[in-house]
C-alpha cells in the first residue's frame, strides 16, 4: 500500500469545493467533498480503502455492503482486499433494497461501507436493511466523515479522514451563506 496524505490528496486532487452547497441530506455547506476525484483514480482509492481494510482485517467480514454510488466502488475495493463478496444497495421507491439477486444470509457478518458520511442517512438505511434480512453490521468504514455529531450504528465506525465541514438547514442559513448561489452537486436525488 501506498502512504497517502489524505488532506493534501483532497486539495490537490480537486475533490474539496468551496461556494455554496445543497447536499444531498437537503442541508447547505460552503464546502462540498467530490468524492469522485478520489475514486476516479483507481491507485488513490485503492490505498484509501486499504485503510479501511486494514482496520477491520480481523473482524471475520463475510459480505461488504455499500450504498449507491459511491459506496459501490468502495464496497469493491474493500471486499476485493478483505477476500469477501460484495453486495451493493440501491434506492428503489424510496427505500434501499438488493437487486439483480443479491442476497444476505441469516447471520451474515457485513462490513458497510461509504464514501463520504455527512448525516449517516445512507448508512442507517443499509443498516437496518441488512438486519431485517437476517444479517448484522459489524462495523462500517467511510473515506470520509464530515458528520457534525457522533453518529452511533451500534457497531464500530472508521473513518480515513475526519473533517470539520458544518452545514446548516435551509431555514437556518447564515447571512453570508445565503448571499452565495447555491449549486446542488452529487447524484442522489433522494433529497
Amino acid at each position: 500500500m501506498c502512504s497517502v496524505d489524505v488532506p493534501k490528496l483532497l486539495e490537490e486532487s480537486g475533490a474539496i469545493l468551496r461556494g455554496h452547497f445543497q447536499l444531498t441530506s437537503g442541508r447547505h455547506s460552503d464546502v462540498y467533498f467530490e468524492k469522485f476525484r478520489l475514486l476516479e483514480r483507481p491507485d488513490i482509492a485503492s490505498a484509501l480503502c486499504s485503510k479501511i481494510a486494514e482496520r477491520f482485517s480481523g473482524s471475520d467480514v463475510g459480505l461488504v455492503a455499500g450504498p449507491t454510488t459511491g459506496g459501490v466502488l468502495v464496497a469493491f475495493e474493500v471486499a476485493r482486499q478483505l477476500g469477501a463478496p460484495a453486495i451493493y444497495v440501491e434506492s428503489e421507491a424510496g427505500r434501499r433494497v438488493l437487486r439483480r439477486g443479491a442476497t444476505v444470509g441469516k447471520g451474515a457478518r457485513v462490513l458497510v461501507v461509504d464514501d463520504v458520511l455527512t448525516t449517516g442517512k445512507s448508512v442507517r438505511e443499509v443498516v437496518s436493511l441488512l438486519r431485517t434480512l437476517g444479517g448484522s453490521a459489524i462495523g462500517v468504514g467511510v473515506l470520509i466523515d464530515r458528520s457534525e455529531e457522533t453518529l452511533d450504528f451500534g457497531c464500530p465506525l472508521f473513518a480515513v479522514h475526519r473533517v470539520e465541514a458544518k452545514s446548516y438547514a435551509a431555514e437556518e442559513l447564515p447571512e453570508w451563506l445565503a448571499r452565495v448561489p447555491v449549486t446542488k452537486p452529487g447524484t442522489s436525488t433522494d433529497v
